[in-house]
């Protein structure tokens, strides 16, 4: 079986949505993700380590009921793919502005404790993951070949900017968590496609 047979979806579905192209700025935090650097200075990420991160933070997800994970997205780019991942699989999301202090400030009426954090971008969501690091909750996020880590338990290497990109990526997981919970036999197709998670 090839590389190309393992993927969780078919390599051209993964490019056409540019989940693999990066930034001209690269963090030693990406290097290792990082395929190669194109002419034109952008670093492309590789579609393999992202296919296996994927397959990483989903195995690592399906530990906890859906209640206790937390998704996370300041960039408008994700929020429709956010909406659509607690649709059909009940996880808790906040799209927008994080609401400072909801992990670490027991006093709040919003206060909650999730089990893990996941969210779409480190850099606008820093305050989402300091909050977490303070509460001593693991943190999965999306990085781009720009970002810094050193906050991030799991790195799930990918385009964080471009809504088909970031889409792509919540359909999977939305498709590969309900399959690894049973909601989901591992052949059928979901209630939704990849383009359901993707915003106009």
């Amino acid at each position: 079986m090839s590389e190309e047979q393992n993927l969780l979806i078919d390599s051209a579905e993964y490019l056409k949505t540019g989940v693999h192209i990066g930034t001209k700025f690269k963090t030693k935090y990406m290097k290792e993700f990082i395929y190669k650097t194109r002419p034109d200075g952008l670093s492309v990420l590789n579609l393999q380590k992202i296919d296996e991160r994927l397959r990483l933070a989903v195995k690592f997800l399906a530990n906890y009921d859906a209640k206790d994970i937390l998704f996370t997205c300041r960039r408008e780019n994700g929020w429709k793919g956010l909406r659509r991942l607690k649709k059909y699989t009940g996880i808790n999301v906040i799209t927008g502005r994080y609401p400072p202090g909801i992990l670490t400030n027991t006093n709040l009426d919003t206060f909650i404790e999730p089990k893990v954090l996941f969210v779409c971008d480190p850099w606008p969501d820093k305050n989402a993951v300091v909050d977490a690091g303070k509460a001593g909750t693991p943190v999965v996020a999306l990085c781009d070949t720009n970002n810094e880590a050193n906050n991030v338990d799991l790195v799930i290497p990918a385009n964080n900017k471009g809504k088909k990109s970031v889409g792509i990526v919540l359909y999977l997981i939305a498709r590969e968590f309900l399959r690894a919970k049973g909601a989901l036999k591992a052949d059928d197709e979901p209630p939704f496609t990849a383009e359901d998670f993707m915003e106009e």
